[in-house]
């Protein structure tokens, strides 16, 4: 396979995978091409390699420096802003977990903690359904602080640790 054709399937497959952790394919395509340069790359650099809006470029561009995963970078003498990925994939997969934690596991715990604390009616219904939702609360809260617990440190043992648990 040739370089352009390995990357342009590889951004390819990035913005498919994006779609699964909670971002759109283009800011997905968007981070892949840019973790993959070896250079930083500028808004009309982006909107060119990917065939893209200034106005999608632009939009993807921000969401992606939110979630903390790339970076504005100025050259001396350039009007134009430049991007760079975050080059530490401890580091992207750790602030990753923390968005996915704050976009879709505390916003779940919130409905959790809501439905299973409904009156008791009286109902076997109403307390199968207050039961089995405060245990799924307790689980995802526990996940949760795991989570939490295994984002809070910065060293490279977190990517050891998960490629242990996957063989």
């Amino acid at each position: 396979m040739e370089f352009e054709q390995a990357k342009n399937k590889f951004i390819q497959t990035w913005g498919a995978l994006g779609t699964q952790w909670g971002i759109n394919k283009t800011m997905a395509q968007i981070h892949a091409l840019l973790m993959v340069s070896p250079e930083a790359l500028s808004m009309e650099d982006i909107m060119g390699e990917l065939y893209i809006s200034r106005g999608n470029a632009s939009m993807n561009l921000r969401a992606l420096i939110d979630w903390g995963i790339i970076f504005k970078e100025y050259k001396t003498g350039e009007r134009r802003e430049y991007f760079v990925a975050e080059s530490n994939i401890d580091e992207l997969a750790r602030k990753i977990a923390k968005e996915r934690s704050k976009r879709e596991i505390k916003p779940t715990l919130r409905v959790l903690q809501e439905v299973s604390s409904i009156e008791e009616t009286g109902s076997t219904e109403a307390a199968h359904f207050k039961t089995k939702t405060a245990e799924l609360y307790e689980f995802v809260s526990r996940a949760d602080s795991m989570l939490e617990k295994i984002t809070d440190y910065k060293e490279s043992w977190i990517t050891k640790t998960i490629m242990k648990l996957m063989k």
